[in-house]
Order: structure tokens, then sequence, then C-alpha cells
């Protein structure tokens, strides 16, 4: 590990004390602007897994945001590169979409609220800050095939607002096993895994959503999403699952937060129950289709508890120039509890 560390120092071009890159926490202004770039451009903070939001202007910005997310994707998959050695076969093939079981039953979304509901009445699970998830994102060039590297990520908070992100390269031999585990004496390597990164980060704490606790009721929980995606109107679907995935990349819901997430779901345009799929984990999920401009979105939900397992994005149309084709998984998330 010795040699591919120097390796990385050698090719990091910046020095170690230039003061235009020092660490600390942000204020509360910096993280609201930060946020709000974020949102702006579609992604999700932290995950490396571009999300596609409904408040693009067609495909132009279907690519700006499939693009910024390739330039996450291009810097991971250098490091890995050089993590796994010349004779490792890098993950360059793009997973396939999960299918819909042809002989299952879809089940509406307000069953399933029901379900929540009833969960967060016995009170089980509780709110914790911090994220268990893998995901993966494609990236895309006009002359070069893609190269692409699903990763899990870990985030762990302390009682004093510190907090530490493991990033771990997932085994593209063996897409959706699990490399990493969040055992009470911190994140460790199950399988594996190569290590991307390893950070702990100073005490930091935020009022502003998603770094606030979110609500456990479905009309504050409403206001405190548009909050998190800074926009003064009532979120579109789009927006809501673009804000769903900020908020599991942060947090890791409770059944009460869960119940009040899995009502904003039901109450919105143009999800549409298709049925049961084994997600990426293998776990059995109840999936919701929403179609988009220029792209699809399949929300994965758990059917005993409500809870949001992962989500998916395929394009619904060709784009040639960059070798995308109808149906190619552009990206997805599956979160982890």
């Amino acid at each position: 590990m010795t040699d591919e560390l120097e390796l990385l120092r050698r090719a990091n071009p910046v020095r170690d004390d230039d003061p235009r890159f020092a660490e600390g926490p942000l204020s509360h202004e910096s993280e609201s602007r930060l946020s709000h770039l974020m949102a702006s451009a579609g992604t999700g903070v932290g995950t490396g897994a571009g999300t596609v939001g409904e408040r693009r202007p067609g495909r132009t910005r279907t690519r700006l945001v499939w693009a910024l997310a390739a330039t996450v994707v291009v810097a991971v998959t250098a490091t890995a590169l050089l993590l796994v050695g010349p004779n490792t076969t890098p993950a360059v093939a793009a997973p396939r979409p999960l299918v819909v079981r042809a002989d299952s039953t879809p089940v509406l979304l307000d069953t399933l609220v029901g379900r929540a509901e009833r969960d967060a009445a016995d009170g089980s699970a509780g709110l914790r800050k911090g994220t268990h998830a893998q995901s993966w994102s494609v990236g895309m060039s006009e002359d070069e095939p893609p190269v692409t590297l699903p990763v899990e990520r870990v985030v762990r908070w302390n009682a004093d607002d510190s907090h530490t992100e493991l990033v771990v390269a997932t085994d593209p031999r063996h897409p959706g096993r699990r490399v990493l585990t969040d055992a009470d004496d911190g994140p460790r390597l199950v399988d594996d895994g190569h290590v991307i990164s390893e950070q702990t980060f100073p005490p930091s704490w935020s009022d502003a959503p998603p770094q606030s606790p979110p609500p456990h009721d479905a009309t504050r929980l409403r206001a405190y999403l548009r909050e998190a995606q800074h926009v003064d109107t009532p979120l579109t679907t789009g927006e809501l699952l673009d804000a769903t995935a900020l908020l599991l990349d942060t947090w890791t819901l409770g059944a009460r937060e869960n119940a009040a997430l899995a009502r904003l779901l039901a109450d919105a345009k143009g999800l549409r129950p298709v049925g049961q799929v084994t997600d990426r984990l293998g776990r059995l999920g109840q999936a919701y289709v929403y179609d988009g401009a220029g792209y699809r979105r399949m929300l994965i939900m758990d059917p005993a508890d409500g809870a949001v397992l992962g989500l998916e994005a395929t394009a619904a149309v060709d784009e040639p120039e960059y070798g995308v084709e109808t149906g190619d998984v552009m990206d997805y998330s599956a979160w982890i509890r």
C-alpha cells in the first residue's frame, strides 16, 4: 500500500500547505451556497453518483448532469486503477437495469404508507445521522469507452459533531456484494475492497437542511426538502426523488421519518407501481417508476416498512454521441440500514 500511496501523492499537483485548499468547517452561509450550487447542478453530494432532476431544460441539461457525474467517476476510477494494479481488470461494464418480476403484483404506495405508519407506531428504529450506501454512475466521453466504478461509502457522525468517511471500490466481478460493515467499532472491510479514501473531519454543525435533523411528519418534511433543494415552489416528482437521494445520503431514517417520506412519495404525481424487483444488494423490493424528459427513474421500497432501498436512472432516449442507448443504466444508489 505504501508504494500506491506514494504514487497518489506524486500525482497531486497541489502542495499540502497551499492556503487555497485549507480544510476546516464551513460557515452556515458557505454550506448554504455549496448546497445551492450542487442542487442547481442536479447532483447528490458525496455519493459519486449523478442524479437526474426535473428542472433541466431538455436534453442539454441531462447531458450536463451526466457529464458532471462523469467528472467524479473519472477521478475515482483513476485512483482505483492505481490501487488495484495493472493486472486487475477495471470495472468497464455498465450494470444491467433492474428487471421487474413478470409474475409479481404491483403494490400501491398508499399500502406501503399504511405499513410504514404501523411500523412507526411500534417505536422501532430511530433516526441516525450518517449513511451507508453503494452507488454507481456512468462516465461518458465522445471518444473513449466508459470506464466506471461502483463504490461503497460509510459516513459516521460522532457525539462531538466530527465525522468519518470511508469510501471503498466494490469488486466488479461481484456487483452489489457488500464490502463494508458499519460495526460498533467503526466501518471496516468484510471483503476484498480497495480503499479509495478514508477521512476524518473536524466538528461541524449546521441548522440548514439536509444537515439539520429531518422532521417526522409529512407537512414539515415537505418544507424541509424544499429548503434542501433550494426551491420556493412545490417540489415536482423529479425534484422530490432528488431530494430523497440527498436526504438518504446524509441520514439513516428512523421509522417515523420513513413513514413521513413514504407519505410524500405516495402523494407525488407520476410514480406508478410496476411490481417486485431484486435490488443491487439482493433485497426484494417494490418498484415505482417515474418517466421524465429523456430518462426514467425507478424507486425501490421495502414492502414491509415502506423504507426507500434504492433509486435507479435509465436513459429513455438514445444519445449516440456518447454511446448511450435507450434502457442503459445511468446511475443508481442502494442505501443500507
